[in-house]
């Protein structure tokens, strides 16, 4: 297990780069984001730790950061302030290379689209809408999303349709979304309780997992909704997020309030249950497993990003 901590910020979001395996990225914030500024780090794991690459400041917190899929270089977060910010690792510049400012209360997700056929930017907000952009075509967004009726926790794009988002709200819902027509396809009263957190399956693009403040996870195959393919409890706080596995179809792993992360199988109706990680003293907000490398997962805590390594008891591969 490996560690870096950076003290006086909080580590809301981290994501691994889809091209470098060992660089990672890690949106955090001062005083749990209700005041102060926010750090975007660039990290680069070793062999006997994480180092520092590059750090970037912004005047207000920072909650979610995502890769560009297309330049290795180019980030993207959301902040306090409403705006997303573009950053540029190879930039010697300190300042970000382009900022979007339309959502008038705080950008919560970002997400940039996998599929080859397009290169767009989905962001989620607490004013309820959900936007969406193409960042060659200037700083204005290509078209505002709105129904949702309660702020939006997790906006994420299917990777396996283009034009194609999920976004999970306060109002305890799952909304599924077609770009191209600017209307909601699909909407599932997934929970009775605010959504924080939601993912597509690696494998199926019908299946989906939502994590809820009422500490249940639930698998929800799109073709049928009546209920969810899976029900998984165990957490005993609200879950913060929640990650398919990119190696085992049935496989994913949530992060929850009650300081630990779960790894589950949905696939197993008795002990689904497959590990507690139980390692923190603090909550866990940020979670993101390596493409590249099985097994690995990578978690951040107030204060701290762990690098954590899988035993193989339950190879994720």
């Amino acid at each position: 297990m490996k560690t870096f901590k950076f003290p006086a910020r909080h580590g809301y979001a981290v994501e691994i780069s889809p091209f470098i395996p060992t660089r990672l990225a890690c949106a955090t914030s001062q005083y749990y984001g209700i005041a102060g500024c926010g750090t975007l780090l660039v990290l680069e794991q070793t062999e006997t730790g994480i180092t520092l690459v590059k750090s970037f400041d912004w005047n207000d917190g920072l909650f979610d950061v995502t890769w560009s899929e297309s330049n290795e270089h180019i980030l993207l977060t959301g902040g306090g302030d409403g705006s997303l910010q573009v950053w540029d690792t190879a930039n010697p510049q300190p300042g970000p290379l382009q900022v979007l400012k339309e959502h008038t209360q705080e950008v919560y997700s970002v997400d940039w689209s996998q599929t080859r056929e397009e290169n767009l930017v989905v962001s989620g907000s607490w004013d309820r809408t959900a936007k969406v952009w193409d960042l060659s075509r200037g700083g204005q967004s290509l078209c505002t999303l709105q129904g949702h009726e309660g702020v939006i926790y997790s906006t994420l794009w299917s990777p396996h349709i283009p034009g194609c988002f999920a976004s999970a709200s306060g109002d305890g819902t799952l909304r599924v979304w077609d770009v191209k027509t600017g209307r909601c396809r699909l909407a599932i009263p997934a929970h009775k309780a605010e959504i924080l957190s939601c993912d597509w399956c690696k494998y199926d693009q019908n299946v989906i997992v939502t994590g809820a403040v009422d500490c249940s996870l639930c698998v929800w195959d799109l073709r049928n909704v009546r209920q969810p393919l899976s029900r998984l409890r165990g957490h005993s706080y609200a879950i913060r997020r929640v990650k398919f596995s990119p190696f085992n179809q049935t496989m994913l792993a949530s992060c929850s309030y009650d300081f630990t992360v779960r790894l589950w199988d949905y696939s197993r109706t008795e002990q689904p249950l497959l590990e507690t990680l139980e390692h923190h003293s603090e909550f866990v907000c940020g979670l993101d497993f390596n493409l590249q490398i099985p097994n690995q997962v990578c978690l951040t805590i107030p204060s701290c990003i762990i690098l954590w390594k899988k035993p193989v008891t339950h190879n994720l591969a």
